[in-house]
């Protein structure tokens, strides 16, 4: 059932009639429950002129804490009043469903799995226009377009560019994480770091090491761990022992004929 919003009481004086009409009140809440559902009178909540709602508890075990509201009226000289609408309302205490949040901001990084789609907005601030006017273009044009991934749509917006880097800055690949604190060795001395091709590149990377944590993703240049290339030590081979020989002893052997 869709909770309804109790509305603010309004300056109007009470109705004598509608205040005192609590019994035609439940009749309505019975005829629209059963009369197991509907309990105690719980009050009254003056609408506006000649205007009343009457609340009796609901004591449907699924819906504790609500209450029906029914909202009655009378005409004006008349001596009966006139039952409006029967809903059922939550209390304070209701158990309620949480406030309706759009799909586009319930998804959360990490969400997406195979076959989900996620359409950005058309007027989403990180992408902006790309170059596309490439049907006459020269080919040393083309071939600088292909190079720089020109040739599409949209592309990265300086506001997207700028948000990116501050997140993997901050990130867990970031020179803040535990592990790049621990190392006094830095990315950007690393043999397994690949500098992005883009104006990114001055600040982050990808790792190419399989042993360590940040391989296969965007690293900052000052980020560190101890799988870098210059992180080596010289192994020396432990001693071989003599082979020992038990000379106090001897095996008994059975010989066939």
């Amino acid at each position: 059932m869709t909770p309804v919003k109790s509305p603010e009481p309004v300056r109007a004086k009470p109705d004598a009639v509608c205040v005192a009409a609590v019994e035609p009140a439940r009749e309505a809440a019975i005829a629209e429950a059963g009369a197991a559902q509907v309990g105690e009178h719980l009050g009254h909540l003056v609408e506006g002129e000649r205007l009343v709602t009457h609340y009796f508890a609901s004591t449907h075990p699924g819906y504790r804490g609500w209450r029906w509201a029914v909202t009655l009226t009378r005409a004006s000289r008349a001596k009966t009043v006139t039952i409006n609408e029967v809903v059922m309302l939550p209390g304070d205490d209701a158990v309620v469903a949480p406030e309706w949040v759009p799909w586009s901001e319930r998804v959360q990084p990490g969400d997406l799995r195979p076959g989900d789609l996620f359409p950005t907005l058309p007027d989403d601030p990180r992408l902006e226009p790309g170059f596309t006017e490439t049907a006459d273009a020269p080919e040393d044009v083309l071939a600088v377009v292909e190079e720089l991934g020109l040739g599409r749509e949209r592309v990265l917006s300086p506001f997207g560019r700028e948000e990116a880097a501050e997140r993997w800055y901050a990130g867990d690949f970031g020179p803040a994480a535990a592990i790049a604190q621990a190392v006094p060795y830095k990315c950007h001395s690393c043999g397994y770091w690949i500098r992005l091709a883009d104006s990114l590149g001055q600040a982050f990377g990808v790792c190419a090491n399989e042993m360590a944590p940040g391989e296969a993703r965007v690293v900052a240049y000052d980020y560190g761990c101890g799988a870098h290339s210059d992180a080596t030590i010289d192994i020396t081979e432990a001693p071989t022992p003599d082979h020992a020989f038990d000379t106090t002893g001897y095996d008994t052997l059975q010989l066939e004929d």
